[in-house]
């Protein structure tokens, strides 16, 4: 991978994490609401969890574009994703078979960020 293409590569995992942030806290908070209340989340639980999932996502973004301690923030992505992805699939494993792929996305999404990992010094 060409120092141009892991450049390109991060600032688009960047734009992934900020604009999930955005997207969750402002323009989709009541999708959010349904898909944890299918996983018996609710009320303030609810609340603290598309709050936080928001903010880290936000953060992990930035933490992207100061290029801080790279490889710690990779292995974080990637326990971030695995654990998204459990929890999306214990409250709904139609989640796999979506014709948008929001959990099918993760898999290249993984590869990707191990591949920067290792690239990383």
């Amino acid at each position: 991978m060409t120092s141009g293409m892991y450049l390109a590569a991060r600032l688009s995992l960047s734009f992934l994490w900020v604009f999930t942030g955005i997207t969750s806290f402002f323009f989709a908070r009541e999708i959010a609401y349904e898909v944890l209340a299918n996983g018996g989340i609710t009320g303030s639980l609810a609340d603290f969890s598309i709050v936080f999932g928001s903010v880290l996502d936000g953060v992990i973004g930035v933490w992207l574009l100061f290029s801080w301690r790279l490889k710690f923030c990779y292995l974080v992505q990637i326990g971030l994703i695995v654990v998204y992805t459990l929890l999306l699939s214990a409250i709904d494993p139609s989640y796999w078979i979506h014709p948008f792929g929001p959990l099918t996305k993760n898999i290249p999404l993984l590869l990707l960020i191990y591949f920067l990992y290792l690239k990383e010094n």
